[in-house]
């Protein structure tokens, strides 16, 4: 199969929100984007499902000397994702790895305030939560994502991304109640690489994004109410 290369993380969005609507989901639906990177591709899940869309705070911890490699994740409710398969690497670093995660639980912190400030916390009992990347290398932080949504009590957990790699898309679909991927190329070497356009992500344009789908959930909820109102005069 020819590998497809999306022009940016909106177009991805919308031709992962293809897919998933196909799976016909048991409502109520709520979309969680895994900032920042997977909030683009989440905003257009959730306008496709008409759902709600909000935010599972997550981050990962890099290897020192190699942040972008993940040997573990945090996410939040206290959850803790070690990577295995680089443990005998990250062992013989300097830096111990409960000393790295001490220094992503300020950020994690931070971002769920951002990105949450004034909201009350997540509610995902009994909700089938879509938890969305813009991609998926080691797994560890989708996997931190998975278990922080059925800590919180989310009924059924489905992962949607564009790309994963083999070892992480079947990582997680050992979690999962369903992992809805486009591609998995046998090598997967940047999540870049399979997008036009790439660039870093600032918290500011995350906000602009979730504050859009909150006033369009809010519009779509006021008008839903004005025409129950005028069912029953």
């Amino acid at each position: 199969m020819t590998a497809r290369i999306y022009a940016d993380r909106a177009a991805a969005g919308i031709e992962l929100a293809g897919e998933i609507v196909k799976r016909k989901l048991r409502g109520p639906v709520l979309v969680l984007g895994l900032p920042r990177g997977g909030v683009p591709v989440a905003y257009e899940v959730a306008r496709a499902l008409g759902a709600p869309l909000d935010v599972m705070v997550v981050r990962k911890i890099g290897m020192p000397g190699q942040p972008e490699l993940a040997i573990g994740a945090i996410a939040s409710g206290d959850v803790l994702v070690r990577e295995p398969r680089l443990a005998s690497e990250w062992m013989e670093r300097a830096v111990r790895f409960e000393e790295l995660v001490e220094r992503e639980r300020g950020e994690l912190e931070r971002r769920e305030h951002a990105y949450r400030a004034g909201l009350p916390p997540l509610d995902l009992r009994n909700q089938t939560v879509v938890l969305v990347d813009d991609g998926v290398a080691t797994g560890s932080t989708m996997l931190a994502a998975v278990r922080a949504a059925r800590k919180a009590g989310a009924a059924t957990v489905i992962v949607a991304a564009p790309v994963a790699a083999p070892e992480a898309a079947d990582l997680l679909a050992a979690e999962a109640d369903g992992v809805v991927i486009l591609q998995v190329p046998a090598f997967l070497f940047a999540i870049g690489q399979w997008y036009e356009r790439f660039e870093q992500l600032e918290d500011e344009e995350v906000q602009r994004l979730l504050k859009s789908a909150r006033t369009s959930a809010a519009a779509v909820e006021k008008s839903a109410a004005r025409e129950s109102g005028l069912g029953r005069t």
